[in-house]
C-alpha cells in the first residue's frame, strides 16, 4: 500500500522547490496498465503506473499538461496510450505512439484524432523492441505528412552509426534523455557533434529528462555530471528543449528517484526563469500542438 502523500514509483513526498508555471508540461512519461495487451517478459510490466497513479504525481509536481509515451511492454497496441490521453483530457494530453510500416493510413488518422503527435523508436536495447532501424525512414516520411515527429531513444554509438539516416529524415526529430551521451565527457563522443549539427536545422528537439540514465554520480551526487551537457543543449537551442519526468522510471525497478528532486534539476540545467518557462510551457505547446 502506498503511504499517504507518496506517489507510486516515486521516492520522496515533498513538492518541487522550483516554481512550476501555469501550463507546465511533463513531456515524457508512460502509462502501464495490465488491462491492455502487452509483449515481452511479464516482469517488464510496471504496477502502480496507471492514469490514476500518475494523477498523484501531477498533484505533487504541479504540472498540467502531459505527453504519454507508449512504453515498450505494450508493443504497437497503442490503446493504453490513447485511453490515457482521453482520461487525462484531450486538451491537456498528447501522445507518442509505436507503429510498424504495415500501419494503415486509416490507423494513422485514428491515432492523430486520438491525440498522437509522434512515433518512437526505442532501440537503445534490442530486447523486445517492436521496431528496428530499417523502419525509421519509411515511417518518417509517412508521419511527416501528418505533422508528427520521430522520437529516438538511441545510444550515442547508434546515433553515430546512423548519422546519414538522421540527416535524410524529412520530419522533426526528438532525442530522448539528453541524447544519451556517455560519461565522463559527454561532449567528447562523436554523437555530440552529430546531434549539435541536427539542432542547427531548426527541427530537432531534445528532451531534458532521465538524469539517472546519464549520470555516474547519481542522486547522491545530485546528478551534477549532467549539468554540462544539459546546459550546452540549452545554450544552443533553448527554443527546442522540453522537460519530462520519465515516470514511472521503469529502468529503475529497485530504487525509484525523487520526482521533485528531478524537477528541481531544471533550476541548474536552465537557470534563467524566462528560458525555463519556455522549456516547460511554450516549447511543448509548439511541439505537441497544444492549443
Amino acid at each position: 500500500m502506498t503511504a499517504q502523500g507518496q506517489v507510486p514509483n516515486s521516492s520522496g513526498e515533498g513538492k518541487p522547490r522550483t516554481a512550476v508555471p501555469a501550463g507546465a508540461c511533463d513531456a515524457h512519461m508512460h502509462i502501464f496498465d495490465r488491462r491492455f495487451a502487452s509483449i515481452g517478459a511479464p516482469d517488464a510490466m510496471v504496477d502502480g503506473a496507471t492514469v490514476d497513479d500518475y494523477r498523484l504525481l501531477q498533484q505533487r509536481l504541479g504540472t498540467q499538461r502531459t505527453v504519454v509515451v507508449q512504453p515498450r511492454v505494450h508493443g504497437t497496441d497503442n490503446a493504453v496510450t490513447l485511453a490515457a490521453i482521453q482520461s487525462l483530457g484531450p486538451r491537456q494530453a498528447r501522445g507518442v505512439a509505436v507503429v510498424r510500416p504495415d500501419v494503415t493510413d486509416d490507423e494513422l488518422e485514428r491515432l492523430h484524432a486520438g491525440g498522437i503527435r509522434g512515433i518512437r523508436f526505442t532501440l537503445y536495447t534490442a530486447t523486445h523492441a517492436a521496431v528496428d532501424f530499417s523502419m525509421v525512414e519509411p515511417l518518417a516520411h509517412r508521419v511527416h505528412a501528418l505533422g508528427w515527429h520521430v522520437q529516438l531513444h538511441w545510444s550515442a554509438d547508434q546515433i553515430e552509426a546512423h548519422a546519414p539516416l538522421l540527416q535524410r529524415l524529412p520530419c522533426s526529430l526528438v532525442f530522448d534523455h539528453l541524447a544519451r551521451l556517455p560519461q565522463p565527457d559527454p561532449q567528447a563522443h562523436p554523437a555530440y557533434a552529430i546531434v549539435s549539427r541536427l539542432l542547427g536545422n531548426g527541427r530537432t528537439w531534445i528532451k531534458m529528462s532521465g538524469a539517472y540514465l546519464n549520470s555516474s554520480v547519481g542522486a547522491e551526487g545530485g546528478y551534477a555530471d549532467t549539468e554540462s551537457i544539459a546546459q550546452a543543449w540549452v545554450r544552443q537551442a533553448p527554443e527546442r528543449m522540453v522537460w519530462g519526468s520519465d515516470w514511472p522510471h521503469s529502468t529503475e525497478p529497485l530504487d525509484k528517484p525523487d520526482d521533485a528532486a528531478l524537477f528541481d534539476l531544471l533550476a541548474r540545467w536552465v537557470p534563467d526563469d524566462a528560458t525555463r518557462h519556455r522549456v516547460l510551457v511554450d516549447n511543448p505547446a509548439q511541439l505537441y500542438q497544444f492549443s
